[in-house]
């Protein structure tokens, strides 16, 4: 028995136990393999669609489904929390205690939000990666008449990297359609020295910042809040007042990673950037290469989990769990894994809204930077298509 186990029932570990079942149909069968998702839940949330409750176009009740009802028939769910990864005795303990063996383990834990990190975030700052604190941005947004808003960004890297200017382009929009824009100040705070942290999307975000009159703040990480003066203070101690004020909190990978002696205490996993397995936390010696360091031949990680230089999100996973799968199966049918899933290459694609009803795209990969198409309306329309779309194409391999 080949037993595959997967942490996580996001969009990479639900794509890759689909893709996995599908390719050891016939092992699954006999009893020579099977395939588990752990998942401390049991739902499986849309994340991309919480900026559009903060948007007010969209309803938290829409952004989740149980994981089972996206898993294939041949994929067993374990609803559990997890605490322990033993690479050694190539088990998982559970927080109800039990312990689950694997033979080939995929690492999907995904990455956390830590507002706690900054003293008052809760009561003075918003955010929109959870359903409940975009519904609480939608209602600021309801309840703001003028003033100052300031959008920023605690530190890199964090999910969806282009969500904080999408928020900054579409809240403009809408203080314009409401009136508002008059009495408006924006402000966007980049941690970075640019807009965005991929020079050609800067290129073609910063001109929109300007034409929308979005004040833009460089190397302007927000490092804390002075809730009585209603001041965000970045980490160069600049001050940026505000009436209302959106933050992307700091990101963190999983714990159980960090305390199972598997990634470094910002939790995101040494990922090899080609095969996706998990590398040992050892640093190469003076002299020696990356490819040095051991990798574990059995343990994979993808999606925001890695420590990879590329954008933490769904889209990048999607395109990882064919790899992962891939090697998985070819493993466990003694095989070679087949060229055109053998190696990432770095695919991520996404959309990005500039708002007024117009969008573009985000394609790229290790070698090619995006060159984002001039913002229009298809590519707007395009991300609305997909968000529709998601359950039925995306986390069931059929895209």
């Amino acid at each position: 028995m080949q037993r595959v186990v997967i942490l996580g029932g996001g969009v990479g570990g639900t794509l890759t136990a689909n893709l996995v079942a599908r390719k050891l149909k016939r092992p699954i069968a006999r009893g020579e393999a099977s395939v588990t998702v752990i998942d401390e839940s049991g739902d499986h949330a849309y994340q991309p669609g919480y900026m559009y409750i903060a948007m007010g176009s969209e309803r938290a009740d829409r952004l989740v489904r149980p994981e089972r009802s996206l898993l294939d028939g041949n994929v067993d769910l374990v609803v559990d929390g997890i605490t322990r990864i033993d690479t050694a005795t190539r088990a998982v303990t559970l927080a109800s205690g039990t312990s689950v063996a694997y033979d080939q383990l995929v690492i999907a834990t995904g990455s956390r939000i830590l507002p706690q990190e900054i003293e008052h975030f809760d009561e003075e700052a918003h955010h929109f990666y959870t359903a409940e604190a975009s519904a609480r941005l939608r209602a600021a947004l309801d309840a703001f008449t003028g003033g100052r808003i300031v959008i920023g960004i605690a530190g890199i890297p964090y999910k969806c990297p282009p969500a904080p200017l999408e928020v900054a382009f579409l809240v403009e929009a809408e203080l314009r359609a409401r009136g508002l824009r008059d009495r408006t100040e924006l402000t966007f705070l980049s941690p970075i020295n640019r807009a965005f942290t991929i020079q050609s999307v800067s290129d073609m975000a910063t001109p929109i910042l300007e034409q929308k009159g979005i004040r833009l703040e460089l190397l302007a990480g927000i490092a804390s809040i002075d809730p009585g003066r209603k001041v965000a203070i970045t980490d160069a101690f600049e001050e940026h007042p505000y009436d209302l004020l959106i933050v992307v909190p700091p990101h963190r990978g999983a714990q159980v990673v960090i305390d199972s002696g598997l990634a470094p205490k910002s939790g995101w996993l040494p990922t090899d950037r080609h095969t996706l397995q998990v590398k040992t936390v050892a640093k190469p010696a003076p002299g020696q290469s990356d490819e040095a360091i051991p990798r574990h031949p059995n343990v994979y990680a993808l999606g925001d989990a890695t420590d990879l230089p590329l954008s933490k999100a769904g889209s990048t996973a999607h395109f990882e769990a064919p790899i992962v799968a891939e090697r998985i199966a070819a493993t466990v049918l003694g095989r070679k894994p087949v060229a055109k899933d053998a190696s990432y290459t770095g695919k991520v694609m996404c959309f990005f809204e500039v708002g007024d009803g117009k969008g573009t795209l985000l394609k790229f990969d290790y070698d090619h930077p995006p060159r984002p198409p001039k913002p229009n309306q298809l590519w707007h329309l395009g991300k609305l298509a997909f968000n529709r779309t998601y359950w039925h194409t995306v986390p069931r391999g059929r895209i």
